[in-house]
């Protein structure tokens, strides 16, 4: 059942970036089912639209959150020389950046905060959630969920 619901989805993904008024029963096509099971998991257009929407939004967030993933691998590995160079953020807001800016553009972000405002948050919270495991009051797992959840509050997503 939910792999049925993720192939439609993905169906309608590529059916409504071709032509966004594609109807239920060209993504039924796409996905190889009926436009009744189609409506079985979405009861309408407007709610397949919205399952979309929040497909994109999903992608989008795991984005970035990968990017934070990948800067808390690299730091556990080289702690002293990142603290050193801490205020040397400009890698880190090059691969951020690009995702706000799409984020935003699709309105899966919210679009009031300027994109560098909201890259520097994300890796300010990040310092933040190191700085909690420094001191012992989060575990390295307590403070990368906190920190997921905040970055997605943050950004204004779903």
């Amino acid at each position: 059942m939910v792999k049925l619901r993720a192939a439609i989805l993905d169906a309608a993904l590529r059916v409504l970036e071709a032509d966004p008024d594609a109807s239920v029963e060209a993504v039924a096509a796409a996905a190889g089912v009926t436009r009744q099971t189609v409506y079985a998991h979405f009861p309408s257009r407007e709610r397949l639209l919205a399952a979309v929407l929040d497909r994109l939004t999903e992608e989008a967030v795991d984005a970035v959150l990968r990017v934070l993933a990948s800067a808390r691998r690299t730091s556990s590995r080289y702690p002293m020389l990142l603290r050193r160079f801490a205020s040397q953020h400009e890698p880190v807001a090059k691969r951020l950046r690009p995702i706000v800016e799409r984020g935003q553009r699709a309105g899966e972000f919210d679009r009031r905060p300027p994109a560098d405002w909201l890259v520097t948050v994300i890796i300010q919270l990040s310092h933040a959630a190191a700085g909690e495991v420094d001191a012992g009051r989060l575990s390295t797992e307590e403070a990368e969920r906190e920190l997921s959840a905040t970055v997605v509050r943050v950004l204004g997503s779903a």
